[in-house]
């Protein structure tokens, strides 16, 4: 069997080393091998250009988004306040001004 770390996202076995990093193939996560512990320690979320995000941050939206069930879009630049981060695919719980509560996925935000 190999002496690698399971994946600390998903808990995959499988993982398997591309040069420096570990990649897990059911879930395509990609990490360094020190970095298990400090995932372990506690919820860890980057913006799209690798700030680590924690809650009350502000954060800047970097694309248009559109919100499901409405004809509302959220537009390039809008300025999100005092964000709170939870596990999941949208990682980011959010009140945003002129369209009320939503979540989003931190690889479309930037840490403002």
């Amino acid at each position: 069997m190999s002496d690698l770390p399971p994946c600390p996202n998903c808990g995959s076995t499988y993982t398997y080393a591309d040069g420096e990093m570990l990649i897990c193939p059911e879930c395509a996560h990609e990490w360094m091998p020190g970095e298990e512990a400090a995932t372990e320690e506690g919820l860890v979320i980057r913006d799209s250009v690798g700030n680590l995000l924690a809650d009350g941050d502000s954060v800047t939206v970097i694309k248009d988004l559109k919100v499901k069930g409405s004809s509302s879009v959220v537009k390039v630049g809008t300025k999100v306040r005092n964000i709170r981060l939870v596990e999941g695919d949208h990682d980011i719980d959010c009140k945003v001004d002129g369209i009320g509560p939503m979540k989003l996925k931190s690889e479309f935000v930037k840490k403002a």
